[in-house]
């Protein structure tokens, strides 16, 4: 047995360590007990796994003392400072093992104190926790589990890392001689444990003997059927099936040895369980990624361990969560700390408004031969017409029924906007399928991550995406599209379609259209129409504010979106536009109007010439033009290549959309230079709900007047996104003096806060990110956005930057949108940032400028300090001191939208650039 010094690991109270004799054995174990102030909700019953010990869970054992919970975390014997008996224990005698230290404990059998336990499990550890679950069906109240896995498929490898630790040249020598296996384990934190963290991980293990059972857990992973512990874990692994209580999955996609399949398999075993994936963390999640304090939120959230919990416990009806994986938080559940009321929402009575399914327009126009769909490129214009739509879209969704796609199966489509993703968009929506669209803007890594998180079971995509497919490891049957093969004199090409096997294709577009012709000429049925309440998409966000999140739509949801748009713009089957941003690309055929793709990459808005879309609204004769702010700034720099034609062109144009970003109305009026019969809106909305306001550039500049006489109380301070369309409803969550949003919900004027939105076409939820869906649906039927605003008394909506880029200065909170609009106001100012350098609460304003080369000699030099001149200028122009002013080659925005300015990017680099260390640019 390791001998335990009088404990001083980081972040361990020494009081929790203790020690039990049970069956002649000496267990060590941390128990929080002493720390707590009142009678303990339950006991979490936490379970490490190889090579780590109980100090893995220190941070649950603080946050379950703060929140009354009594944590138990143990050392398994032969690890941490547990008795070393130099034997080999099977996952069964682990099991039963754990199983008499809690009777012993007094958290189980006979001598059960009656408190509920939730068991908590990581790693192998995690397989333990739930053969104990499985065992003590009585006792347990939940189940929470990070990284692990409890079964392997048949013909299913073990992970890499494992097969290794197990080879018999490496096992020996990695795992016992040497703390290799460790110091790889403790290597796959992310970011890199501190010294003195790694120290205690290795303080039970600084000998050969002590490692021993590092090597033996190794040992006792089952490989195969024939290994001695896998009739225990299959027998663990159908017991799990049947349980029937609240579980948690709290997950490090990054992890090499518990992949994204060991997730999949759980969610299938425990359909009720709630899901929350830390991205960048990886197997030491517990290490990376806020497991505690998601974990006592999950507990508080679901009202485990209150009266109310073990009274439908005692009756055998605890079951939790039930229906959809991150589900919202219940209309019944504890309001956060400091709200003290509930506000009413818009989604409601929506939820009671007649529905009609986004497909009907197809229904109802497939009689018509008038356009539906024009996409334009560079080998020329393709067009399909209502009726060939409709019946290439039932011919599509019984292909896609006969090759195995299910209601309720995820269809990642990763074809580029045109004919051959709107068919494949409503053929999938018709059959009930939940279609996944993330685009490649967000490059080959967030792509990834979207693909992988999502967790299709289906792919339909180009060839580029097959190859990523086969090379990155994302999941799904794959079925290839080509572009072009539904053009006259189409050959295919010697590419991924044509080498199946090595790239894993199941078929192709064309014959799975082909495929459900026949079985539509045969009068085979098509699948009942999905339920309005049962997912339709998951739409990947930018990524501009951190990992790109799934916004999970359920049908009624999503025709919400098109509902919306139409009440708004008043947009209709009379009105066709074209759809230079991906989002609108498929609202037309939804709204029953022609729509067109210009010649662009929709994956960089910033692509659209003036020429592409003059040609796009030709076409189709366009009453509407809907893009992004760095798409319009792309048509006016290029709008003198334009032939008269094209100018005329373009001069038919009623309504012009400007989505995706914020947009100043100097270059609203910029683009109603080339489009002089339009009227400029920009609705403002986000991946969540879009959109949620609009405003037209008349109402901007009425604004802005407003906000200059003083006459309207809370005009100016930010960017006008005007007030909320039909449906919508916004509030103000006030700010503290720490910059966070704490307050209780207001529509009071002049009070900046998080914005806060409820509306018809809000998402259902987060998918697979149940915290940040707690946290989003604070007040239930309301989004938090994470924008930071006002509203005037007149009720309009201000945005003034983003919540995580306010700045806390001596003298106060400053946000950043009004700096910016002052100071591109100053003529050769192209894009501007004003972020925060220093601590919270003594930041100094600093604002990032890029300049026009055609005013600034030095425009694109090196990142400096900026000339006398500029930051005199910017000085006067801001009404907040600035400390300092830098001048760089290009201020960084966004992929997608190239337009939303990477703010908390040039704050750390400004720090940096400021505090004398080399720097390149930001």
């Amino acid at each position: 047995m390791v001998s335990a010094p009088a404990p001083r690991w980081p972040g361990v109270d020494p009081a929790w360590s203790r020690r039990a004799v049970v069956d002649g054995h000496v267990w060590h174990y941390l128990d929080n007990s002493s720390s707590l102030t009142r009678t303990p909700r339950g006991t979490l019953l936490c379970v490490h796994g190889n090579p780590t010990w109980s100090y893995l869970w220190r941070s649950v054992l603080a946050a379950g003392a703060a929140d009354g919970w009594r944590v138990v975390a143990v050392d398994q014997l032969e690890m941490g400072y547990s008795e070393r008996t130099g034997t080999t224990h099977r996952l069964a005698d682990r099991v039963r093992q754990l199983g008499a230290l809690t009777d012993h404990l007094g958290l189980s059998g006979d001598s059960w104190d009656g408190l509920p336990v939730v068991t908590v499990g990581h790693d192998w550890g995690g397989v333990v926790s739930m053969g104990w679950a499985v065992d003590h069906p009585h006792e347990l109240a939940a189940l929470v589990l990070t990284n692990t896995g409890v079964h392997l498929a048949a013909g299913t490898r073990v992970p890499y890392l494992l097969r290794l630790a197990r080879h018999r040249a490496v096992h020996s020598g990695a795992t016992t001689l040497t703390p290799t296996f460790l110091d790889i384990t403790l290597s796959l934190a992310s970011p890199s444990l501190p010294t003195e963290v790694r120290e205690a991980y290795r303080a039970p293990y600084r000998t050969a003997d002590d490692r021993r059972g590092i090597g033996f857990f190794v040992e006792d992973i089952p490989v195969d059927a024939d290994h001695p512990s896998h009739p225990e874990l299959e027998r663990i692994a159908a017991g799990v099936g049947a349980l029937d209580v609240p579980a948690l999955l709290m997950w490090g996609p990054k992890d090499p040895v518990f992949y994204e399949r060991f997730l999949r398999d759980l969610m299938t075993r425990l359909p009720q369980a709630d899901v929350h994936r830390f991205e960048g963390a990886r197997h030491l999640v517990v290490e990376d990624a806020d497991v505690a304090g998601t974990l006592v939120r999950w507990l508080d959230r679901r009202r485990i361990g209150t009266a109310e919990s073990a009274g439908r416990r005692a009756k055998g009806t605890e079951t939790g969560v039930t229906g959809h994986v991150d589900a919202t938080v219940p209309t019944g559940a504890s309001e956060p700390a400091g709200t003290g009321s509930s506000i009413t929402g818009s989604g409601d009575a929506a939820q009671r408004a007649p529905y009609r399914p986004l497909y009907a327009a197809l229904v109802e126009q497939s009689g018509s031969d008038a356009a539906a769909v024009v996409a334009l490129s560079g080998h020329g214009t393709s067009m399909l017409s209502w009726a060939d739509l409709a019946r290439r879209v039932e011919h599509l969704a019984r292909g896609l029924a006969d090759s195995g796609v299910r209601p309720g199966h995820r269809v990642s489509l990763l074809v580029p906007p045109g004919i051959d993703l709107t068919t494949a968009l409503f053929a999938c929506l018709r059959i009930g399928a939940t279609v996944v669209l993330a685009d490649a803007g967000l490059g080959v890594r967030g792509l990834t991550r979207a693909v992988r998180g999502a967790s299709p079971d289906h792919i339909i995509g180009i060839e580029k995406a097959m190859v990523a497919a086969r090379l990155l490891g994302w999941p799904g049957q794959k079925f290839i599209v080509v572009p072009g093969w539904h053009e006259v004199g189409y050959t295919p090409p010697r590419t991924a379609h044509s080498r199946r096997r090595t790239f894993g294709i199941a078929g192709s577009f064309r014959e799975l259209l082909a495929r459900g012709a026949v079985l539509s000429a045969a009068g085979a049925a098509l699948p009942p129409e999905p339920d309005p309440e049962a997912d339709a998409a998951i739409l990947f966000t930018s990524g501009s504010t951190g990992p790109a999140k799934g916004v999970v739509y359920t049908h009624r949801r999503l025709a919400g979106m098109r509902d919306v748009v139409a009440a708004t713009y008043g947009l209709s089957p009379e009105r066709p536009f074209v759809a230079g941003f991906a989002p609108f690309a498929l609202l037309g055929t939804a709204l029953g109007a022609t729509s067109a793709t210009p010649d662009m990459d929709v994956t960089a808005p910033a692509t659209l010439t003036a020429g592409a879309l003059a040609n796009a609204v030709a076409a189709i004769d366009a009453y509407a033009v809907f893009a992004s702010p760095s798409a319009l700034a792309n048509v006016v720099r290029t709008a003198g290549q334009l032939t008269a034609e094209q100018r005329d062109a373009l001069g038919t144009v009623e309504l012009l959309l400007s989505a995706g970003a914020p947009i100043s109305s100097g270059r609203l009026a910029e683009v109603l230079e080339v489009m002089p019969s339009a009227d400029p809106h920009t609705p403002y909305g986000m991946t969540e709900a879009l959109p949620l306001t609009d405003v037209s550039l008349a109402q901007i500049r009425a604004a802005e007047a407003d906000a200059v006489s003083g006459e309207v109380p809370g005009a100016g301070g930010g960017t006008c996104v005007g007030e909320p369309v039909p449906g919508a409803s916004v509030r103000i969550v006030p700010l503290d003096d720490e910059g966070r949003a704490t307050g209780e919900p207001t529509a009071a004027a002049g009070v900046t806060g998080e914005v806060l939105v409820s509306a018809a076409n809000l998402k259902d939820r987060y998918d697979k990110l149940w915290g940040t869906q707690e946290h989003s649906a604070t007040w239930p039927g309301w989004h938090r956005t994470g924008d930071v605003g006002h509203l005037d008394a007149v009720g309009r909506l201000w945005i003034e930057g983003r919540l995580t880029h306010v700045i806390v200065t001596p003298d106060g909170v400053v946000t950043p949108v009004q700096v910016e609009n002052d100071v591109l106001g100053i003529p050769g100012v192209a894009r501007a940032a004003a972020v925060g350098v220093g601590p919270v609460g003594a930041q100094q304003v600093v604002v990032v400028v890029q300049t026009d080369l055609t005013v600034h000699a030095g425009a694109r030099r090196r990142p400096s300090l900026a000339p006398e001149g500029l930051a005199r200028a910017v000085r006067a122009a801001s009404d907040v001191p600035v400390a300092a002013v830098l001048r760089v080659p290009e201020v960084p925005t966004d992929v997608r939208h190239n337009s939303k300015v990477e703010r908390a990017r040039l704050a750390a680099w400004a720090g940096r650039f400021l505090a004398g260390e080399r720097v390149g640019k930001p």
